[in-house]
């Protein structure tokens, strides 16, 4: 075992029994690399990603190669769900300097953590025009020993080139009504009106650019928006980037028509698609939308929940196939010999023609991803139902993918109002009780007695790395859902404590954001990205967050700081939509309001279900029976029953409608 034993990361833990003496990352080991002057090996990754693993037993398990590398480096290993912080300054730099970035990322650094070679992924043995993992090494170390000075000048160069990039917040002033149509001009012309979705392969599901569609639909009736949504949704629940077994989404499609996945299932991903289905439903009516959320919110409850209550970060997209292999896909995919092995040739015949089953396979070695290609006609549901389950028990049987059980913050604040809303919905109060467990763990572990969110933990036990303003803003974000569904105040107080502390920690002039507190260890370059990529960005979710607490509590403080941030969606909207989405999702809920509903009456009952599924962007609920000086949410004080009946009092920009009792009329008033 290595210096990787006893860590929480389980990426960090695979590599715990490596040859190579790994460090994981910390001042002790650049100060072993000052000691030894010699050049720190950055290697960072995740536990789901498959071309890590490649590089893994490629290089990291070889014996030669590991005592190369530690002899002539320091290696540093690093999970980059628990440092992105780490992650986002050596990708910027990797990015910059070569004009692409992924993972596995390989960095060389100084002993001063200074960057001067970078790359991803490296072979064994020389290919496709990319030298050996052993020739890097070994042009590293001839260069450093002989061209040191050259080394620190390429070094002080790349850090300085960081340093001086400034960011563009948009200056004074909000994304109006004309940012958002710009906005939606260019998803326009980037939308695939084939196959739904934005660009082309590979493909991810646009979860946050979605959920602006349909919030611009909701407050504008912009037939196009909704339909942009509504078919790129459809094209994935058919597609084979949705599990259509188990359910749940894999991470993205390797191409275009969302037939074959990138197999890993990721929290991130489901909560986001989990929540936008279950929205999508209460825009439309739609029965897919409908199933999609439930078995999404089923598949994430199932497979991803543990012990301690949270949920855990992501399925690996390996596993053994029949012969032993470990590969990619293999626990998911199916030949028509397989079909028959389970359902008998009648039944297997019927669901290759359903799932899209051919001879020749849609993937690997005449295997094919389970999809709806449609064109079969009508079909027996009972007997999709019945293959469905004899499939599903037969895979079951199979080796299962690996699973990273490490808790993100962040990732759980996302799972929470996913699992909120959908159980609210859905009339499923099993999914906003794991919502709620999931929210009393992050309580409990991630902010203990430190009174600081943590960014990870595991087996219950809290992490080392501080949270980020991710989590900050999503945990928030799950925690003022929660309050909505539950009318439970005490989750509107956790939500403006974590933003409490973004305002004081994480806000610089002007209304700019940091991905790291003040007081957060210092790294070349203060970490600061407003765009939002396979999860809102810290920027973008803190600005919701901000939003959504200022209308629960009036708070002017956290209406300016949301305003102050959405800035950058006013500067980056109109040119790269895909890319802040959930930036365009909040600025809806400004240009609405948001409004304000506060229930007096119960929980749970006409009036507040009816308010939960209002269509208003971004409108905050409250619920409750107490009105006076006790009542457990701001917008319930002074707000009285009228004539013993349960009341709905809705208002925005400091006016208020008259109070109703009729569902059907608060419904009109919310865009129900």
């Amino acid at each position: 075992m290595n210096r990787l034993a006893g860590v929480t990361s389980p990426y960090l833990l695979q590599h715990a029994d490596n040859p190579v003496d790994w460090w994981p990352w910390g001042s002790e080991a650049f100060e072993e690399a000052k000691r030894r002057d010699v050049p720190v090996l950055l290697s960072v990754g995740y536990s789901a990603c498959h071309w890590c693993h490649v590089m893994a037993h490629e290089s990291f398990e070889d014996d030669d190669t590991a005592a190369y590398l530690n002899a002539h480096f320091v290696p540093v290993k690093v999970d980059r769900e628990e440092r992105p912080d780490v992650d986002a300054v050596y990708m910027e730099a990797v990015q910059a300097a070569t004009g692409h970035g992924g993972w596995p990322m390989t960095v060389f650094l100084t002993p001063d953590a200074e960057p001067f070679y970078f790359g991803t992924y490296f072979p064994p043995e020389p290919r496709h025009g990319s030298p050996s993992f052993q020739q890097v090494l070994e042009g590293v170390t001839t260069a450093w020993t002989d061209r040191r000075e050259e080394v620190a000048e390429v070094a002080g160069r790349i850090v300085a080139d960081l340093a001086g990039r400034s960011l563009v917040h948009g200056g004074d002033g909000v994304p109006g009504e004309s940012e958002v149509a710009q906005a939606l001009l260019g998803l326009t012309r980037e939308y695939d009106e084939q196959h739904g979705g934005f660009g082309g392969a590979p493909k991810f599901p646009p979860a946050m650019a979605v959920e602006f569609l349909l919030r611009h639909y909701a407050r504008t009736g912009a037939e196009g928006a909704l339909q942009m949504a509504a078919d790129t949704c459809a094209a994935m629940a058919r597609g084979g980037i949705y599990d259509q077994l188990g359910g749940g989404f894999a991470r993205y499609s390797v191409d275009r028509e969302w037939i074959v996945p990138h197999f890993e299932k990721m929290l991130y991903d489901n909560a986001l698609l989990c929540r936008v289905y279950a929205h999508l439903w209460r825009a439309t009516g739609s029965d897919e939308a409908r199933r999609i959320a439930l078995e999404t919110a089923d598949f994430m409850v199932r497979e991803l929940r543990t012990a301690e209550g949270g949920f855990a970060s992501a399925l690996d997209a390996d596993s053994e196939d029949d012969e032993g292999r470990h590969v990619e896909g293999a626990f998911y995919v199916w030949t028509p010999a397989q079909l028959r092995d389970v359902l008998g040739e009648d039944d297997a015949a019927f669901a290759a023609a359903y799932f899209g089953v051919t001879d020749e396979g849609t993937f690997e070695e005449g295997a094919s991803v389970l999809r709806l290609p449609g064109g079969t006609g009508p079909v027996d549901a009972a007997r999709v139902a019945g293959v469905r389950a004899r499939l599903l028990a037969a895979r079951g049987e199979r080796p299962h993918p690996g699973r990273d059980d490490k808790v993100v913050a962040a990732w759980n604040g996302l799972a929470i109002a996913a699992l909120a809303e959908t159980g609210a919905y859905f009339d499923r109060p099993d999914l906003v009780e794991r919502a709620t467990e999931a929210a009393d763990l992050l309580v409990r572990v991630h902010l203990g007695e430190v009174a600081r969110l943590t960014r990870t933990s595991k087996d219950g036990r809290a992490g080392n790395n501080a949270g980020v303003l991710e989590d900050y803003g999503d945990v928030a974000e799950g925690f003022l859902a929660l309050a909505a569904v539950t009318g439970e105040g005490a989750w509107l107080e956790f939500a403006g404590f974590l933003l409490d502390i973004v305002l004081e920690q994480f806000t610089g002039e002007g209304g700019q954001l940091y991905d790291t507190a003040h007081d957060a260890e210092q790294l070349i370059r203060r970490p600061q990205d407003p765009t939002d990529s396979a999860t809102p960005s810290g920027w973008t979710a803190a600005a919701g967050a901000l939003l959504s607490y200022a209308a629960y509590t009036g708070s002017e403080a956290h209406r300016t700081a949301a305003e102050g941030a959405l800035g950058v969606v006013k500067a980056l909207g109109p040119r790269v939509p895909r890319f802040v989405g959930w930036g365009l999702a909040v600025a809806e809920a400004l240009l609405d309001g948001p409004r304000e509903v506060a229930v007096a009456g119960p929980v749970g009952g006409e009036l507040h279900r009816t308010a939960l599924l209002g269509r208003a962007p971004g409108a905050v609920v409250a619920a409750g029976e107490g009105a006076g000086a006790g009542a457990e949410f701001p917008l319930l004080v002074d707000r009285p029953l009228t004539g013993g009946e349960p009341t709905a009092y809705v208002c925005r920009h400091f006016v208020c409608d008259a109070p109703t009792t009729d569902a059907g009329e608060l419904a009109a008033k919310l865009g129900g």
